[in-house]
Parts: C-alpha cells; structure tokens; sequence
C-alpha cells in the first residue's frame, strides 16, 4: 500500500505554489495526482531560477514530486475534451485560475459535477469569487494587504515580508485540510463539494492571536521586531558572540533562567515577578538579561538553559537547522526519484508518506495519461490534436 489515499485521483489544475503544495500533499499519502500544464513553458515556476538543479529550477522541484505531467491546451477542442475526461476520471480537482476561466472553457464546477457528482472540486483564489475576483493573488500582495507585514521586522522599521511564501503555503495546508474534509463528507453522502479557499482569508486566520487582539480591543497590532506582543521574555538577546531566543512562557521557566544567570533576586523583583509585570518592563529586563548573557557565548547558554529546562536556542542558518533535524532524528530529507526534497512532516505509523516519482518534466506523462483516459495523442508541442 502507498499511502492512506491511494486509489484516489487528482486533477491538478493549479499552478506556481499553493495549489501544486497541496496537491503534492495529496501525492505523498498515496493520490494519483494528475498535473496539467500548457504546452507553452508549463507551471511559472519552472523558470523561476537559479538556482537550478538537474536542468530544473529548485522552487519547482520543492512542491511537485509524487505527480504525472500531460500537456494540454485547453484553448483547443482536443485540450478540453482531455481536461473533461480527466475530471470526469477524479476525485479531487484543485484549480486556481482566474474566476470564470474554467467556466467558459466549459469545466466548470456546475458542468464538471453534473458527470461526476462525487469530485471534490478546490477552488484557490487570491482574494475570493466575488468583489475580489480580479485582484492578482501574489504571495508578496497578499503579506501586505492582508497586515502580515504591519507586524514583521523592526519596531518603527519598514514593514517586511517573511522570508518565504509564507501565505501560498498556509493556503495550501488549508486547501489540503478542505479537501480531505470533503472527502471525509463524501464517504457519509457520496457526493462531493465545492471547497474554495482564498489566500487573504487564509492570511487573516493565520494571524492568530494578533487577529483576536485586534478584534477585541479594536487596535491594530504592530511590528516589534523578535518580541512577542504577550510575553517576555520572548526574544533575541545578545551574548557574548551571536544572539540566542529564549522563549520563556511561565513564571516557573523565568526563575530557572534568572538562576542559571545568576540573578536569583530578578525572579522575586516586583518588575518581574510575573508575566504581566515582565512585559510591562520589558526593556529593563532585556537589558538586565543582556548584561549577565554577555559573559559566555550562545552555545554554552543554550546548553546550560536547556538542562535547566529553560526553552532556548540559537538563531540557526538554513543549513544548521537540517542539521539540527538529523541530529534529533526527524529524517528531514528524502530523495524523490534521487532529487533531494524536504520529507514530509506528517509521520503517519501504518500508512506513511511516500516519495515514488521525482518531479516531472513538462508532459512528461502525456501520451501515458491520454491512453489511461482514452483521449486523442498529442503532437509534438506535447499539445492534444483532433483524431
């Protein structure tokens, strides 16, 4: 068996990031994801390069293994009588044109589903079907209008985005989750649904509990840097060499960092005795903190705070933390057809994740999925022709 989903077909219809996240999730529980792609360069990001890795640019490579390319135009008669055919073939159909593009190529929701009532059909959208409908849905758009970036970077500094697509990739997950709660839907009434999810509402739920302070005290909240708006200390400080995070949640977890420091007497300071009143005087505190940290570097603090069991650690490079990931034994790297990928996080003990393809090259699949569909072949653009 290759995963809890196995069996299942998915019409991938989903270009650059968060609808191919997703299905590429879908692929590595066991799905038969099929990606469609025109003819003419394919999904965006495969020229997103450098860096480039085997002729293929790497921000391709990250969220499309597990999954067949057929080329299709569906602006030809063929290209649709194909895209019809797969979706009438699936169980799942995730898409994130623009709205209405499917529907007057004759694929859309309504159409598709009146052939086969039990596809999941996952619509991604930047800001949703309806007044939003021609906004251009970009991650780095998305950070800024969504007020992402009025609480990243500097306090007083210029808003800033994360460091990586971070919306495209909670949209995914949330479309993942949508999708496998249809299914789940399905299995009770046998009937599929529409599942939409937008990246600016995706964007709003994943503020948290920066969304909840606005939405009870009506204050926008703002950018503090490495702070935390609630909790202190939750931060950088500097030490005798590099900065380290101390991530200090409870009253009980400040006298062991206070102790290690040796400060024994700022746990029972009146400034810092709790929670409430550390954040209140936060900037005594940091500077307090910073005075005793100054003795030693960041690696014999963090060794010394975390066997006091105080939350710590160093502020890792990208290459530090895989590693730190080996040591601790998560297996964070897998090979896909011997293309080095990220593993899959979800540790499942009977049906695991599993790499069985490498990302494909463009319709490197097409004349195999046209015969399993019983479609016309293909001419050497790699695009459907009339029989």
């Amino acid at each position: 068996m290759t995963g809890p989903l196995e069996g299942l077909v998915v019409a991938d219809f989903s270009r650059v990031l968060a609808g191919p996240f997703a299905t590429m999730l879908l692929g590595d529980l066991g799905a038969d994801v099929v990606k469609v792609e025109h003819p003419d360069g394919g999904d965006e990001t495969r020229a997103w390069g450098p860096p480039w890795y085997g002729g293929h640019s790497t921000y391709y490579l990250a969220v499309n293994r597990n999954k067949r390319s057929v080329a299709l135009d569906l602006k030809t008669d063929a290209g649709r009588e194909a895209a019809r055919a797969l979706a009438g073939r699936a169980d799942v159909l995730v898409e994130n044109f623009k709205a209405g593009t499917l529907e007057r190529l004759g694929l859309g929701f309504e159409e598709v589903a009146r052939d086969n009532p039990g596809l999941v059909w996952c619509s991604i959208s930047g800001f949703g079907r309806g007044a939003g409908a021609d906004l251009p849905g970009y991650d780095f758009l998305v950070q800024a209008m969504s007020g992402l970036m009025s609480i990243t970077g500097p306090a007083g500094g210029e808003p800033t985005k994360v460091g990586v697509a971070l919306v495209d990739v909670l949209t995914g997950l949330y479309a993942f989750g949508g999708v496998l709660a249809a299914l789940a839907a399905r299995d009770r009434t046998g009937r599929g649904q529409r599942v939409e999810v937008s990246l600016l509402g995706s964007a709003l739920a994943s503020l948290v509990n920066q969304a909840s302070s606005y939405l009870c005290t009506g204050r926008p909240p703002r950018a503090m840097g490495n702070r935390h708006p609630s909790i202190t200390p939750y931060e950088t400080l500097a030490t005798a060499d590099r900065p380290l995070v101390l991530a200090v949640g409870n009253d009980g977890q400040f006298a062991r960092l206070c102790r290690v420091l040796g400060l024994p007497g700022a746990a029972a300071d009146a400034r810092f005795a709790t929670n409430a009143d550390r954040v209140a005087n936060r900037d005594d505190l940091a500077e307090l903190l910073e005075r005793a940290l100054a003795a030693r570097g960041a690696a014999d603090w963090v060794a010394a705070l975390a066997e006091a069991g105080v939350p710590c650690g160093l502020v890792n490079d990208v290459g530090e933390a895989f590693a730190l990931a080996e040591r601790l034994g998560l297996g964070p790297v897998a090979a896909a057809g011997g293309i080095p990928q990220v593993a899959d996080p979800i540790r499942l003990s009977s049906t695991p994740a599993s790499y069985r393809l490498a990302p494909p090259a463009l319709g490197e699949h097409t004349a195999e999925v046209l015969g399993w569909l019983g479609a016309p072949p293909t001419d050497d653009r790699g695009a459907v022709t009339p029989p």
